[in-house]
């Protein structure tokens, strides 16, 4: 007699929900203060100027600006949020 069901197990079907990793805001764009720019596992990109790092290390924007990424190393990143003059008319 088999130990086994034929049709499929009830051990199986389950899965995680997906993490939504990355970068959310890429170089160039213009953020208000406390727009996350990205979401990551680990220090991938590091927070650089007027950029804030949150328990789960995702990095986020302290100030309204525009987003630069740049490298520093051989395989760092870095992540800065420089602030833009506001415009008079």
């Amino acid at each position: 007699m088999a130990h086994k069901k034929g049709q499929g197990s009830s051990r199986n079907g389950r899965d995680s929900n997906s993490q939504r990793l990355g970068v959310k805001r890429f170089d160039g764009n213009i953020v208000t203060g406390g727009s996350i720019l990205v979401r990551q596992r680990g220090l991938r990109f590091r927070p650089g100027l007027n950029v804030g790092r949150g328990k789960d290390d995702t990095l986020f924007a302290l100030v309204d600006g525009k987003v630069e990424f740049s490298r520093y190393g051989r395989t760092g990143k870095r992540v800065h949020v420089m602030p833009v003059a506001a415009e008079t008319n």
